[in-house]
């Protein structure tokens, strides 16, 4: 792995840059069309680190795709028949770009992150303890973390700004914020999503234990799904062979991350502290790891 191969931040000459996420780099390619680059940037405790992960934003992209291709009949998607190359003149640059960017339709993303849930973990378990309840859906008592739910649930987080916690509401809020007939629709679709991928990653050893989910709407007031979806940066993937309840289960994300970080005098605050090779190379293999297990596709760190 060689993190001079990495894409730590974008520049696309005669695209208009319209902002930089933690991940994801948005430019404007036309009035009904963006440009969104997964780079390779890592954030831990909503602070982008110094240090990218190579290869995280293919996996990211690849990944998402695989996803939107399978859920597709359930739910549109802001996918277009453009590329890279449609939209880039300079090939070098396309070739860097073409498995971490996709030409999307340009929506108006919802206010709320349509978080669904399937065991008692993160947030959810944090809520638990304090309420016992999950927002605002009152849960049997003596659940452990990391426990399957009694059921799958819709638990809804608003969108926060930059830098801040996106913070849990419920579903009453959710009404609130875009109308209870658009509020019922995203719930039912997001979790029919999610039982599908459960199913499928079930058969792989793979436990996803939380995702969540974002959606836009076009002109027309028509419904997509949007953004990233059933990643290792917006959901919790489990190997079935180490899932145990009573802790915070080993998954493919960045938790190695976010453990290496927990031993650190760092008040987590920006700047970041550097990482370790190490460090970056076990993140790097488990996004990977994921990927494979999941669609069988298989990437490079210089991809």
């Amino acid at each position: 792995m060689r993190t001079a191969d990495a894409l730590f931040e974008s520049s696309i000459p005669g695209l208009p840059l319209i902002g930089r996420g933690k991940v994801r780099d948005i430019y404007s390619v036309d009035n009904d069309h963006l440009l969104i680059i997964a780079t390779d940037r890592l954030s831990a405790f909503d602070v982008v680190l110094p240090d990218p992960v190579p290869g995280k934003g293919v996996v990211l992209t690849q990944l998402s795709l695989f996803w939107f291709r399978m859920m597709a009949d359930i739910v549109g998607n802001h996918l277009t028949a453009l590329t890279v190359d449609d939209v880039i003149d300079d090939a070098a640059l396309r070739d860097q770009l073409r498995t971490r960017a996709l030409v999307v339709k340009r929506l108006k993303p919802l206010p709320i992150e349509a978080v669904v849930r399937g065991y008692l973990i993160g947030s959810g378990w944090r809520d638990y303890l304090d309420t016992g309840q999950l927002c605002g859906i009152e849960l049997p008592s003596g659940m452990q973390q990391a426990e399957a739910l009694p059921e799958i649930l819709f638990t809804p987080a608003s969108k926060a700004g930059g830098g801040e916690h996106d913070k849990n509401i419920d579903f009453a809020e959710v009404t609130r914020l875009i109308g209870r007939r658009l509020a019922d629709r995203v719930r039912d679709i997001s979790i029919q999503i999610y039982e599908r991928a459960v199913a499928f990653a079930l058969e792989r050893d793979i436990i996803i234990a939380d995702t969540k989910f974002e959606f836009g709407l076009d002109t027309e007031g028509r419904l997509y799904l949007i953004d990233e979806v059933l990643t290792p940066d917006s959901s919790r993937f489990w190997p079935v062979d180490e899932y145990e309840t009573g802790i915070s289960p080993p998954s493919f994300d960045k938790q190695f991350v976010r453990d290496y970080l927990e031993t650190l005098p760092w008040d987590k605050t920006a700047p970041g502290p550097a990482l370790p090779p190490e460090v970056l190379q076990q993140t790097s293999d488990k996004y990977r790891e994921a990927l494979v297990k999941l669609s069988g596709n298989r990437v490079h760190a210089t991809d």
